[in-house]
């Protein structure tokens, strides 16, 4: 039976983003910076999504002292990228906590094999404090 009132626990804690990440190269390409203030822990998950390579061949989650990346890049971790994401669905996996970041700042770097190469990247953030709304839908 469906229940009437909304649910909203996880939304509450987590702040989930997701990003269509169409780099058109070759070189390592930041995704989207993300302000880490109010929160103490983030995961970023990057699935290939159309591939003429194979996908992803480095992996990194930055901080930087500006919202927009201007500044100088720390690298927080790096994925070792064993075995290619080579078909559309594989994807790769780094977390990082909070006293990792050296900077208020961070975004996944992905470097791709081949420039037509694309993928969905999701980051989710663990909100130091709950409150209502932190995930809701985006919808153009």
């Amino acid at each position: 039976m469906a229940v009437a009132s909304a649910s909203a626990h996880l939304s509450s804690i987590l702040k989930v983003t997701m990003y269509d990440h169409d780099p058109d190269g070759t070189s390592a390409t930041d995704v989207s910076w993300q302000d880490m203030r109010d929160h103490s822990h983030i995961m970023i998950l990057a699935m290939a999504s159309t591939l003429t390579g194979a996908g992803a061949n480095a992996f990194t989650i930055l901080s930087n002292p500006q919202s927009d990346g201007s500044g100088t890049d720390v690298e927080v971790k790096s994925h070792a990228v064993g075995s290619a994401p080579n078909a559309v669905g594989d994807y790769l996996m780094l977390e990082a906590e909070e006293r990792e970041f050296t900077n208020r700042y961070v975004s996944a770097s992905l470097t791709m094999a081949n420039s037509a190469d694309e993928n969905v990247v999701v980051y989710i953030r663990k909100a130091k404090r709950a409150f209502s709304g932190n995930t809701a839908d985006v919808v153009a």
